[in-house]
């Protein structure tokens, strides 16, 4: 059932671009704090004497129940609105960053602040639903893409974590952090505001969720995000320990390069968005799936990291990123207006899954084998199959609805 069916905002409304820039500064900061363990696992591995399947599994909690986190947020949202939900969530995410920066000392007190860091990771479900309503359907991948910046929250915490650490004081990062979530819950409180009249959804969060999960598109759009935004995931908490492995790289190097690759996986975002307003999301998602299975080809031979190792890595970010943007543009066509919180968490959840396993494959392989070839192997067979996917049965669903 739908009560509130969508209408036309009223005069004196927030502006769309405002509530746009409230929730994509929120999403940043929640995937700021998300991402504070990645680029510390190096340190972590060396301070707590850790394997490397250790240091992989510590900095994939968080992944992972961020993605699952996501389900119940975006139900929520459709009900109660990101007017709730979104303070919410960047309060609570305070108490595991202060834990971790304060109290964590062991491997075990690590696992248990990165799984209640998660929650930081399920700011996207609540963004999503709630920009989609905001904009028209034919400005609505632009407007997801430009959200999905926040997602540059890793970046920022790339660029400036370990150099934060080692200048200032191991709990400084988490302090900074803390703060500005603390900032941002109370301003989104205030400011923030759902688009007047969009589509609530009614009934219990499980039979929203259920139904979610019985929508048709929902398990093909799943796939498509844990490829694309499962990939950009696992390289931004993965690669600095890659790159201080297989290259030899320092730990703040290894770091800026990491950030290098956020920030243009960020930057294409928007892009695909803008790229599925005006052609389709489908080809965008075709290309990019390709480029990126190309790229883990490259990078598999372990070349030289300049040029051509570091070539490797930007291509499958700029296709990672495209791919995450029009996947998103792809729901808003294909998913009703009050189901869109409710799909979101379920493709979220999957975005997340997908950047949980890699780390850890990475990790057992190098274990075992002292080697990463076939990790982007498998990359590059899972990318193809996404590609095929978005060709073929996602195009005749598109079609199907009218769309193309």
């Amino acid at each position: 059932m739908v009560r509130n069916a969508e209408s036309p905002p009223v005069a004196d409304a927030p502006r769309p671009w405002q509530m746009l820039l409230l929730a994509t500064t929120g999403f940043a900061l929640c995937f700021w704090a998300w991402a504070l363990l990645a680029p510390l696992g190096p340190r972590l591995r060396d301070d707590l004497g850790l394997s490397s399947f250790e240091q992989s599994l510590v900095v994939a909690v968080p992944v992972v129940v961020g993605a699952l986190g996501r389900i119940p947020a975006g139900a929520l949202t459709d009900r109660w609105g990101a007017r709730r939900v979104f303070p919410l969530v960047a309060a609570l995410t305070i108490l595991p960053v202060l834990y971790l920066g304060h109290l964590a000392d062991s491997l075990a007190e690590v696992l248990a602040g990165g799984f209640l860091l998660g929650l930081g990771g399920t700011a996207f479900a609540v963004g999503v639903p709630f920009v989609n309503a905001w904009y028209p359907p034919a400005r609505r991948g632009v407007a997801l893409g430009i959200f999905g910046i926040g997602t540059g929250g890793t970046a920022l915490s790339a660029f400036t974590t370990v150099q934060l650490a080692d200048s200032v004081g191991r709990a400084f990062p988490f302090d900074l952090v803390a703060g500005c979530l603390a900032v941002y819950a109370a301003v989104a409180w205030f400011l923030l505001r759902d688009r007047p009249g969009r589509a609530t959804a009614t009934g219990s969060m499980v039979s929203r969720t259920a139904l979610a999960m019985r929508t048709p598109a929902t398990w093909q759009l799943a796939f498509l995000y844990a490829v694309s935004f499962g990939g950009f995931v696992a390289f931004s908490v993965y690669l600095p320990t890659y790159l201080t492995r297989a290259y030899e790289l320092g730990r703040s190097d290894a770091a800026l390069r990491t950030a290098g690759f956020v920030v243009l996986a960020v930057a294409m975002r928007p892009v695909g968005g803008w790229l599925s307003d005006r052609i389709h999301p489908v080809p965008v998602l075709t290309v990019s799936y390709g480029l990126v299975s190309v790229c883990a080809l490259v990078a598999a031979f372990e070349t030289a990291l300049v040029p051509v190792g570091t070539a490797a890595f930007l291509g499958m970010a700029a296709g990672l990123g495209a791919g995450s943007g029009a996947v998103f543009a792809l729901v808003a066509r294909l998913v009703p207006a009050e189901r869109v919180g409710s799909v979101t968490g379920v493709v979220g959840a999957a975005g997340g899954l997908g950047g949980f396993f890699p780390p850890l494959v990475m990790g057992a392989v190098d274990s075992v084998a002292h080697d990463y070839t076939w990790g982007f192997v498998l990359l590059a067979a899972t990318a193809t199959a996404a590609g095929a996917l978005a060709a073929t049965a996602v195009r005749r669903r598109a079609r199907a609805t009218a769309d193309v």
